[in-house]
């Protein structure tokens, strides 16, 4: 019974942070029509900044303000340009030129911080553990199973119930419709870039406390990312959450029942789920 309640805190855990980097990557595919490879070093500069930022300010929550919003900076740029010369173009150009980000990035990682493993310590309000149902748990994995569906109903609310939000959403169905009755298009598409960025970087800042800081660190998020966005669906909101939901669960008892095995789990899923729903559990839809 121990076991069951302890993989499945860690699978929400795990699920909760996969969720925050991958609805960032399914908006700015859902909005911008980009798949973007670099999705994942935008994860680990934000787990970077945020340690920078830490040792700067001294706190671990000015540290998870400042460190995302450094990273925007950066996604800004690219957006700017770069990205602006593939909108609408073959999906490989996309991927070509996101991926030959994702190299400069990590080299620009490697340069600034060196190759070696850093380590963030949790904030003396969330470390340590704390009983549940008799088990003792992580304090800072619980508060990342908080924060995850936290973030996603502020996500949700936002683009049902603002005017930007609307507005976004507006320009996700039909752009030529949208800059036809005055919607500035490409300001949306930087938005929504924007957006996307700081929603990677915050995942880096939230995954630093629990996992050692390499410059490599993005690429196995990223993969993972793109399996929970294609069984979720390309461009859908709630596919993301379930699909990070999903495949976090599965992983951690994988962990404990697989051996081995585990490391196939994700592909098997994404195998499963293209046979038996080609276009994810949910359809495109921010």
């Amino acid at each position: 019974m121990e076991y069951l309640l302890l993989n499945t805190l860690n699978g929400l855990s795990w699920g909760m942070l996969l969720f925050l980097i991958s609805v960032g990557l399914t908006t700015v595919f859902g909005v911008l029509g980009v798949l973007n490879f670099a999705h994942g070093s935008l994860f680990m500069l934000g787990a970077y900044l945020c340690m920078q930022a830490m040792q700067y300010f001294d706190s671990f929550w000015l540290g998870l303000l400042v460190g995302p919003l450094c990273a925007v900076v950066v996604g800004v740029l690219m957006e700017k340009f770069l990205l602006k010369q593939v909108y609408g173009r073959d999906v490989s150009f996309q991927l070509l030129l996101t991926f030959a980000v994702l190299l400069i990035l990590d080299d620009g990682v490697r340069m600034i911080w060196g190759s070696g493993y850093h380590v963030v310590d949790p904030p003396v309000l969330l470390s340590g553990v704390m009983s549940v149902a008799g088990q003792d748990y992580p304090v800072y994995r619980l508060f990342l199973i908080l924060v995850g569906p936290l973030i996603g109903a502020l996500l949700w609310s936002f683009f049902h119930f603002t005017r930007w939000g609307k507005t976004i959403r507006a320009a996700s169905f039909d752009n030529i419709m949208a800059e036809g009755v005055g919607i500035n298009v490409p300001l949306i598409y930087t938005a929504v870039f924007a957006l996307g960025t700081w929603l990677a970087a915050l995942g880096g800042a939230l995954a630093a406390p629990q996992q050692s800081l390499v410059p490599s660190m993005g690429e196995k998020i990223i993969i993972e990312s793109f399996i929970v966005v294609v069984v979720g669906g390309l461009g859908s909101f709630p596919g993301a959450f379930a699909g990070a939901l999903l495949l976090g669960l599965l992983e951690s008892f994988g962990t404990e029942f697989a051996g081995r095995m585990q490391m196939a789990i994700p592909y098997l899923l994404l195998a499963v789920i293209l046979l038996v729903r080609p276009h994810g559990l949910f359809k495109k839809g921010v």
